[in-house]
Parts: structure tokens; C-alpha cells; sequence
């Protein structure tokens, strides 16, 4: 099974892409985005924009390399910049200062298109991190196919869940009620500053080793 995967890189991409798309954060989010919808448009809702945000990454997780290659930006550079963004986030996510997005209005507007797939769940953020770990794994040339196995399944478990979130929104917030959420998305902004901080000083190390 080893061979198959890598368990720890998919632990890490699973951890640090579940921390950054914040499940349990989209549902206020959602329910204010779909709050004029039934439960069946706010059903397709969720898959439409877990669909959009899947494919976004996936394009990135495929051709990030070869953009960072084109654009000739070294994978230093890439962790020392996706820090900083996703130091950022964290900051948003510890104080809350996210904005309040507006509700859909008479289904004019797909908002499973824009904002919830994209830049709500395919951020920069996870876009970023998600060209960090291709990048650096495939660059190091040992078990690339147990690697890319991992960083598939973090990434299709991560969207599973945030769907379930989604699809289950109205559940799950009466259970977890606006403190209980809000307990949630805080305790994930602690950990992305962590997990921000080790991309910076990772960064610099290998900045000062270059050198």
C-alpha cells in the first residue's frame, strides 16, 4: 500500500487543503448565498460549484509546473509568496473580517459559478498550495506515481467533504449553532498560520542554501 501512496504527503496535502477551503466556515457562507433558493437549486448548488472548484485545481495541479516554468519563478519563490497568502487567509479567518456576501437575487446570477466555486472554495489560496506540493514533489524524482496518488485522493477526500458541508448545510449549522462554527473556523486559522509560517522559513532556508 506504501508503494501505492504516499501516506504522509497525502496526510499533509489533506490537512493543509481542508484547512484552507474550511468546510465548516463555507456554510454560513452558502446558506447567505442560496438563501432564496429551494432545497433541490441549493442541492445542485453545492455539486455545481464543487465541480467548478475541482476542475480549477485540477488544471493548476496539471500545468502549474510548466506556467512556473514559463514565467520562470523558482519554487522557493512560489512557497515564499503562497505563504504569505495563506498568512493572509489565516489573518482572515482568526478575526473574522471575511465579507458578508449578498444573497442570490431571482437566480440571475450562478452563484455556484462565482463566488462559491471560484474564489470561495478555488482560491488563491488553495491554487497556490496545491502548485507547492506538485511542484516540490515532482521536482524531488522519487515515487512521483505514489505522490500524485496522494496529492489525487487529498484533493478529491478535501471537496468530498466541503460538498457534504454544503449539501448538509442547514443540518449542520442547526447542530454546531453560529459559536460552534465559529469555534471551528477559528481553531483552522490557527492551523493555516502554522502551516504558513513552515512555508516561509522553509522558503528562506532553501533561499540561504541557494545563495
Amino acid at each position: 500500500m506504501s508503494s501505492l501512496i504516499d501516506v504522509a504527503l497525502f496526510t499533509e496535502v489533506f490537512v493543509t487543503l481542508f484547512v484552507i477551503m474550511d468546510p465548516p466556515g463555507t456554510i454560513p457562507v452558502f446558506l447567505a448565498l442560496t438563501s432564496r433558493m429551494d432545497a433541490r437549486q441549493r442541492a445542485r448548488a453545492a455539486r455545481q460549484a464543487i465541480l467548478v472548484a475541482f476542475g480549477v485545481i485540477v488544471v493548476f495541479a496539471i500545468f502549474g509546473q510548466q506556467l512556473l516554468h514559463y514565467m520562470g519563478i523558482s519554487l522557493p519563490a512560489l512557497q515564499a509568496s503562497g505563504g504569505l497568502l495563506l498568512l493572509l487567509v489565516a489573518l482572515e479567518l482568526l478575526t473574522g473580517k471575511a465579507e458578508e456576501p449578498e444573497p442570490a437575487k431571482g437566480g440571475s446570477v450562478n452563484v455556484a459559478l462565482v463566488p462559491l466555486g471560484t474564489p470561495l472554495l478555488a482560491g488563491p489560496g488553495v491554487i497556490v498550495a496545491t502548485m507547492v506540493f506538485v511542484q516540490q514533489r515532482v521536482a524531488s524524482g522519487e515515487s512521483i506515481v505514489a505522490h500524485w496518488v496522494a496529492i489525487a485522493l487529498a484533493i478529491v477526500l478535501v471537496h468530498v467533504c466541503t460538498w457534504l458541508a454544503m449539501r448538509f448545510a442547514g443540518v449542520i449549522q442547526r447542530v454546531l449553532r453560529e459559536s460552534g462554527v465559529t469555534l471551528v473556523t477559528r481553531i483552522a486559522g490557527l492551523l493555516l498560520a502554522a502551516i504558513a509560517v513552515q512555508m516561509i522559513a522553509t522558503a528562506v532556508i532553501e533561499f540561504v542554501r541557494t545563495a
